[in-house]
């Protein structure tokens, strides 16, 4: 987890409230995250009913949402509003409107906690808004998650919930979603659903449950490349031939292209190690195995062969000398070509 984000929950769940959040940046996942904390728990059920206020940015002019917040609860210890899409207050970014947040920054209600979730962006700097409301408020900027570090939001955020998940099946949810930390959680709660707390989750189920082929896929195919598994290499590209639209060969194309510009950029490493890689690579300590293992079985003027038959293929997948061949034709080949 973030570490702002992780901060501030730590000290929402021991009952303790700020006057202001401000929540802002590209990853909404935390901002979501807080607020949503702050919806279910600030105010008991029978409290939020005069106490709790919620409004979207483009429907409230900065001074209906102070004016909001500088009632007093009713018969309650504190009242709630929350502002999501803060990014869209009409007025938010001109003076008369800036001023008056700043105003109510300098001196908040005590007894109100707002929050400010400011969605895909950060407030400008420039500005006196965005230079003073990080010091006034309770603030935290989140960008998004590396990439290196999905697997291990994966095993945390199973072992949150009460489960567990290997390291390939967690990799397999990573490598597939991205880093867009809504989808990857929605994509592992469908996994979860109806699931006992019993044995770890594996790569066959994340597969089954989030529409990644059960029998070939991508990250199946790199890892035949890997280990130069003739073989299964053969069996997987016959798979996507048959199956084109699960398959499609020009996303395969650019995801090798990745796998080998990392194979060729290990090479420059000084530490080859899975640990060195790790660092190097900015990749997660799962991954780097597979990297480790490449680097041993391409050198680097292979690795460098194989980047020019990538770009080579994916022109040739777009009309550029294509001749006859299918798709899946040309795929075969290029996965020969790229072991020999």
């Amino acid at each position: 987890m973030d570490t702002e984000a992780k901060k501030i929950l730590d000290k929402l769940k021991a009952g303790k409230y700020d006057p202001v959040y401000l929540l802002q940046g590209e990853e909404t996942f935390y901002i979501d995250l807080i607020a949503d904390y702050i919806e279910t728990h600030a105010l008991t059920e029978s409290e939020k009913g005069f106490n709790q206020v919620v409004v979207y940015g483009k429907d409230a002019a900065v001074a209906t949402i102070l004016t909001h917040a500088r009632r007093f609860p009713m018969m309650a210890e504190r009242q709630v509003v929350v502002v999501r899409e803060a990014q869209d207050i009409p007025d938010l970014n001109k003076e008369p409107g800036s001023k008056l947040l700043l105003e109510y920054l300098a001196k908040p209600s005590p007894t109100t906690v707002l929050v400010l979730c400011h969605k895909h962006k950060t407030l400008d700097k420039r500005k006196e808004l965005g230079k003073k409301a990080e010091q006034l408020a309770t603030s935290a900027s989140f960008k998004k998650t590396p990439d290196y570090q999905l697997v291990d939001f994966v095993l945390e955020y199973v072992k949150e919930k009460k489960h567990s998940i290997n390291e390939d099946a967690a990799r397999i949810l990573a490598e597939y979603v991205g880093n867009d930390l809504n989808r990857l959680v929605n994509e592992i709660d469908k996994v979860l659903i109806g699931r006992e707390a019993e044995g770890a989750i594996t790569a066959t189920q994340v597969m089954a449950n989030v529409g990644i082929s059960r029998e070939y896929n991508i990250f199946e195919l790199q890892r035949a490349l890997v280990h130069k598994d003739w073989m299964q290499a053969a069996k997987i590209s016959n798979y996507f031939e048959a199956n084109p639209k699960k398959n499609p060969a020009i996303p395969t194309v650019a995801f090798l292209y990745s796998f080998f510009s990392k194979v060729l950029a290990a090479h420059g490493a000084g530490d080859r190690s899975p640990q060195g890689l790790v660092s190097a690579l900015k990749i997660s300590p799962y991954a780097a195995k597979d990297y480790a293992a490449a680097v041993q079985r391409y050198s680097k003027e292979k690795a460098l062969e194989n980047i020019s038959l990538l770009r080579q293929t994916d022109l040739k997948l777009k009309g550029v000398n294509s001749g006859n061949e299918s798709e899946g034709q040309i795929l075969k080949e290029l996965v020969f070509k790229l072991m020999i």
